[in-house]
C-alpha cells in the first residue's frame, strides 16, 4: 500500500503495488509478478468494472526488467519470465484475513481499534456509538458477499482462489490470481491449475463465501457481548426452523455449518 487519494469527485482511493517484491508481511515467495498474470488482472479487473461487478481498478502497467522464475503449471517445469507491476485502486484493501489474524493471535485491542476504523471509513450508516454496530457490520458483510458472488456467477466468473485472504471486507473483487470465465455450464469448471480437489470450483463458489462468513463470525465473536452472541445463535435457530430451546442448539449449527462446505 503506498498511499491514500481522493480525486476531484471526492472519492477515496487506496493504491497498491503488486509485484513491486517482498514485504514484511511476504510469506515465502519473491513478492514479485509476472508479465502475462499482471496484463491478465489489469485487463479483467476492469472489464469487470464495466460490467457492473464491484471491484478493485488497475490504474497501470509497468515491466521490469528483472527476470522472474515461476512453474505455471505446477509440473516442476520451472521458466524464466519477465516481471511486471500493476498499481491496483480499491476504496479498501482490508479482507476478511485482516480481522481473523488479529482474533486468532488474541490482538483484540488492535481488532478492536481496525473494526472501528473501518465502519468509520467505509459504512458511514452504521454509528459508531451503537452498541450493536458490530452485528449490523456483520450482517451487511453477509449481505454484500452473497450479492457480490451471485454477480460473479451471473457472467460465469471463478476466482480461483476464494479464501479469506481473498475476501474484501467491502465485498469487492480483489486479488485477481489464477481466475476464469466459464465458457459453458459446468460446476465442476476449475481455473486453478493448482487446485486439484476442486474446493474453488465454480460450483462451489457460494459454500466457499459461506466458509470466509463463518470465519468472520468466529474473528468477531470475541467482541461480542453475551447477549449478542445469543441473538446469533436465535438468528440460525430461525433460519433452520429449529423451535423451543435445546443445549445442543449451538453444536448442531456449528455442525451444519461445517457439513454444508464439506
Amino acid at each position: 500500500l503506498i498511499g491514500v487519494y481522493t480525486n476531484r469527485n471526492g472519492e477515496r482511493w487506496e493504491l497498491q503495488l503488486k509485484g513491486s517484491g517482498k514485504t514484511p508481511y511476504s510469506r515465502d515467495g519473491d513478492g514479485r509478478a509476472v508479465l502475462r498474470s499482471s496484463v491478465r488482472e489489469f485487463l479483467c479487473s476492469e472489464a469487470m468494472h464495466y460490467l457492473g461487478i464491484p471491484t478493485s481498478r488497475a490504474a497501470s502497467l509497468v515491466v521490469s526488467d528483472d527476470d522472474v522464475w515461476r512453474d505455471q503449471f505446477y509440473n516442476g517445469n520451472i521458466k524464466r519470465e519477465r516481471g511486471a507491476i500493476v498499481l491496483r485502486l480499491a476504496k479498501s484493501w482490508f479482507r476478511i484475513g485482516s480481522l481473523e489474524i488479529l482474533a486468532h493471535s488474541g490482538e483484540l485491542d488492535l481488532q478492536r481499534k481496525l473494526l472501528d476504523f473501518i465502519i468509520q471509513e467505509h459504512f458511514p450508516s452504521i454509528a459508531l456509538n451503537d452498541s450493536n454496530k458490530y452485528l449490523e457490520f456483520f450482517s451487511r458483510v453477509v449481505s454484500e458477499t452473497a450479492n457480490l458472488i451471485a454477480l460473479w456467477m451471473s457472467v460465469g466468473f471463478a476466482h480461483g482462489v476464494c479464501n479469506t485472504d481473498n475476501f474484501s471486507l467491502l465485498s469487492i473483487t480483489i486479488d485477481y490470481g489464477p481466475f476464469g470465465f466459464m465458457e459453458s455450464y459446468d460446476p465442476n469448471f476449475i481455473p486453478n491449475t493448482s487446485d486439484d480437489e476442486g474446493r474453488y470450483k465454480i460450483g462451489n463458489q457460494a459454500n466457499a463465501g459461506l466458509f470466509n462468513l463463518n470465519k468472520l463470525l468466529q474473528a468477531l465473536k470475541p467482541l461480542l457481548d453475551p447477549r449478542q452472541k445469543q441473538l446469533f445463535t436465535e438468528l440460525f435457530k430461525t433460519k433452520l426452523g429449529l423451535l423451543g430451546e435445546n443445549e445442543d442448539d449451538s453444536y448442531l449449527i456449528a455442525f451444519l455449518l461445517k457439513v454444508s462446505l464439506l
